[in-house]
């Protein structure tokens, strides 16, 4: 028999990670907001009849119903009654307004898909806005397991119906 009298070998990785997936990852995604980004861009360019806004947040939108009554805009921790539609850029409805319902949301405490959570602070009570957002501020790489298919942007039209101030609201 032989016996080593050696130092012992330390093991080595079986697979030596480099980074290169994420790299590849990020540039896979900036692909895929510029491509989206520019059917935006086009959609834009095809309605005349709309005046665009862009959000700090990424999402473009344009009012439908505008409320020139108040000035207060939806805080963290009120109370807002809501209806909301998802569809396509091709206008294929994916959920109506009926299939979801009116809702109430405490804001910035429930889950909501990013393009939507940031959207209900841009508008005041009685306003109905529609939004484009592209898919990483929709349901992104993932979907919603049901009608909404991966890296899918969407539009949606959002009417805020009523704000019920919270006391701990900073603009009251």
């Amino acid at each position: 028999m032989f016996i080593g009298c050696g130092e012992p070998e330390p093991r080595r990785p079986v697979e030596v990670k480099s980074g290169t997936f994420f790299k590849e990852s990020v540039e896979r995604s900036k692909r895929l907001l510029a491509a989206e980004e520019e059917q935006i861009k086009a959609i834009m360019a095809s309605d005349t009849a709309h005046e665009y806004d862009h959000s700090t947040t990424g999402s473009w939108f344009y009012y439908d119903v505008k409320n020139d009554q108040t000035d207060y805009y939806p805080q963290p921790n009120d109370l807002v009654t809501l209806s909301y539609n998802i569809v396509t850029f091709d206008n294929d409805t994916l959920y109506s307004k009926e299939d979801i319902g009116t809702i109430t949301y405490m804001v910035d405490k429930e889950e909501l898909f990013p393009g939507l959570r940031n959207s209900i602070k841009l508008i005041k009570e009685g306003e109905t806005a529609t939004f484009l957002f592209p898919s990483s501020l929709a349901y992104g790489y993932h979907g919603d397991n049901n009608k909404i298919g991966v890296n899918v942007p969407l539009k949606s039209t959002l009417t805020i119906l009523n704000i019920e101030k919270q006391k701990d609201s900073l603009f009251n």
